[in-house]
């Protein structure tokens, strides 16, 4: 469902901050606010915007270490048991099926290192998985959270 400009627009408005005021996006767009609630409204009833939530500061919850963990599975694992056994761990932030050697890319936040490195034999000694190979971040350069640039 391709959205057109204005769509657009009023997403990475809310994207930047859902707590925006119709009125304030309607302003920046040029609609009334009850026009952008119409169309965040279908938006949301397509699927087009899925939900609204808060972005906290991992650090701000006590995770202060970063990591990545490329999980290398048995044959005839699906992406299904690879996500029912990844949603048990709260320290898994995100998880993608990928290409390349790794079946899966985890990211997972912890503590500390210790606790990194917990989580991380508990996810290499599920049954399906074969081994794993993992990397910390030191500095996150980059980290978008908008929908892109508007046009």
């Amino acid at each position: 469902m391709p959205l057109n400009d204005l769509d657009e627009r009023i997403v990475h408005a809310l994207s930047e901050d859902a707590r925006r005021s119709y009125a304030d996006i309607g302003a920046e767009v040029g609609l009334s606010a009850p026009a952008v609630k119409r169309r965040v409204d279908r938006l949301r009833e397509q699927g087009a915007i899925i939900g609204f939530t808060v972005r906290v500061d991992p650090a701000a919850l006590g995770w202060e270490t970063e990591g990545y963990i490329e999980m290398y599975c048995r044959s005839q694992t699906s992406p299904e048991d690879i996500h029912r056994a990844l949603s048990r761990y709260p320290e898994v932030a995100s998880a993608s099926t990928v290409t390349g050697a790794a079946d899966a890319m985890v990211q997972v936040f912890a503590s500390d290192m210790r606790h990194f490195e917990r989580v991380l034999e508990r996810i290499a000694g599920e049954p399906f998985v074969e081994r794993t190979k993992s990397v910390l971040v030191l500095s996150p350069l980059l980290r978008r959270y908008t929908s892109g640039a508007p046009r």
